[in-house]
């Protein structure tokens, strides 16, 4: 585990965010790092394709295929 320094506005909306998904604070900022990776690395898909392609096959995913 690492730590990494955000902005406390960063901090504070994840902080609600989590509150809200009812995740901790460090599982709701791993969600949307990890969403922003595989957002970065798969531009052509939107938020609810990443989302079900997450939970069908991860590994595609990671390495930047959506086929």
């Amino acid at each position: 585990m690492g730590i990494v320094k955000i902005s406390d506005q960063l901090h504070e909306q994840i902080r609600v965010a989590s509150d809200a998904m009812d995740r901790s604070i460090n599982a709701q900022a791993e969600f949307w790092i990890k969403i922003g990776l595989l957002a970065e690395l798969n531009p052509h898909l939107a938020y609810n394709d990443l989302i079900n392609k997450l939970l069908l096959n991860k590994s595609d995913l990671i390495r930047g295929r959506s086929a």
